[in-house]
């Protein structure tokens, strides 16, 4: 089970991991976090049906892995197809950024508990429920492809090139991340898909 996800009962995952990736998820959680920002902090006598229709940015975020995170909805265009993916951000932009702040604290308070069970014994088995596990798929998607911007690895990446990396190239790490990221990713969808 090291490094792969195995089916459970419920429609959940598990995978063994040891204190090195445990501290590494959740240190890239954590980051993604940052990165991704604080959401507003909800006001107890707020309409909730007001906040349905709140109002979010209209421009891409500036950063080029957060504009990957929240791409434009209708890509570059017209003027009339660049006003509507404004207008298309700036209703649910809130909404994803809400979803993806909460995908990764899945992640963050999973690696957290098995920190705890970890200690002494060199790694632990984590046990994901259906739903944690899609929120981990969205998490794991998010960090591949923040990784993959920050790395400028496009979609027509040579992945041989990748593996090929001398050890002194100081991008090295990042790209065993990224790496390791997708096989998780990959070993993930294919348990939940059996």
């Amino acid at each position: 089970m090291a490094g792969h996800f195995e089916a459970i009962a419920g429609g959940g995952a598990a995978v063994a991991l040891d204190e090195v990736e445990i501290s590494i998820l959740r240190s890239l959680a954590v980051q993604l976090l940052e990165l991704i920002g604080p959401g507003e902090e909800p006001d107890a006598d707020a309409d909730p049906l007001a906040a349905l229709f709140a109002e979010g940015p209209s421009e891409p975020p500036s950063d080029p892995a957060l504009r990957r995170l929240f791409p434009d909805a209708y890509g570059d265009g017209s003027e009339e197809l660049r006003a509507a993916a404004a207008d298309f951000r700036r209703y649910t932009e809130n909404d994803l950024r809400a979803r993806k702040r909460e995908d990764a604290l899945v992640v963050v308070r999973a690696m957290d508990a098995l920190s705890a069970e970890a200690l002494g014994e060199g790694g632990a088995v984590l046990k994901l429920t259906a739903d944690e596990s899609r929120a981990w798929l969205g998490t794991l998607n998010d960090l591949r492809l923040t990784i993959a911007t920050r790395l400028e690895i496009t979609e027509d990446e040579e992945s041989e090139r990748l593996y090929r990396l001398p050890d002194s190239d100081p991008r090295k790490p990042m790209v065993m991340a990224y790496l390791w990221l997708g096989a998780l990713q990959e070993s993930l969808v294919e348990t939940l898909m059996s």
